[in-house]
């Protein structure tokens, strides 16, 4: 499969899939990844994020880093715009410290 992301596509795709991964989603959650990104591209990619099953979220997420440059900084920044998300609402559950760390070992 051949992804035709742009990066901010790609981040709102992880973003999303962070605060999918354990089936609810909080609206600070939501709020937080909206400050980040347009509201149409938003929708567009949540519909993506909620039609994948976990393997082909993940998939996809390790296909595009390695398809495309992606720097070390653009990483970083990342891994902390998914921690963002998950500490929005105020707490993290265990899914979503499973998915954390599964996320940090594709991204580094």
């Amino acid at each position: 499969m051949k992804l035709s992301w742009t990066k901010r596509e790609f981040e709102t795709y992880v973003l999303l899939y962070a605060a999918h991964c354990n089936f609810i989603e909080e609206k600070e959650e939501s709020e937080y990844i909206l400050s980040k990104v347009d509201e149409q591209t938003f929708n567009r990619i949540h519909t993506e994020v909620v039609l994948d099953n976990e393997t082909e979220n993940l998939d996809k997420i390790q296909e595009y880093l390695g398809e495309n440059n992606y720097s070390e900084e653009d990483k970083e920044l990342l891994i902390r715009d998914i921690k963002n998300v998950f500490f929005a609402d105020g707490s993290v559950d265990i899914l979503e410290r499973k998915v954390f760390s599964i996320l940090k070992k594709i991204l580094r």
